[in-house]
């Protein structure tokens, strides 16, 4: 049973930063997988803003040269660094993993999710 689970969020101030971690046990890492990034704001859907497999790394549009998508594979773990965060930035950040699939453009997998995390809240104060 593949098991997400995310810390790391907070509340900082616009222009600070953080680092979200997410750690993913029970996931056996194959030649095709993807793990993501995703976040949700009041109001708004889901969506990606960061994604990584084997080989790639991709990112939303609103997120780059901003955030730093990395993986532990030793550690198995997932980070999302983030800096110069904007109030926009402000969501429940969630942690997915796709079993068979690839990074896409925009911060995404080209799969849906077959696991995610819990979420970690993050609050950026103007």
């Amino acid at each position: 049973q593949v098991q997400l689970v995310e810390s790391g969020g907070g509340s900082v101030q616009a222009g600070g930063s953080l680092r979200l971690s997410c750690l993913a046990s029970g996931f056996t890492r194959t030649t095709t997988y993807c793990m993501a990034w995703f976040r949700q704001a009041p109001g708004k859907e889901r969506e990606g803003v960061a994604a990584i497999d084997n080989h790639t790394a991709t990112y939303a549009n609103s997120v780059k040269g901003r955030f730093t998508i990395l993986q532990d594979n030793a550690q198995n773990t997932l980070y999302l660094q983030m800096s110069n965060l904007k109030p926009e930035d402000a969501a429940m950040y969630y942690c997915a993993v796709v079993r068979f699939g690839m990074a896409l453009g925009g911060g995404t997998c080209t799969t849906p999710p077959d696991y995610w995390g819990q979420g970690t809240q993050v609050t950026v104060s103007s």
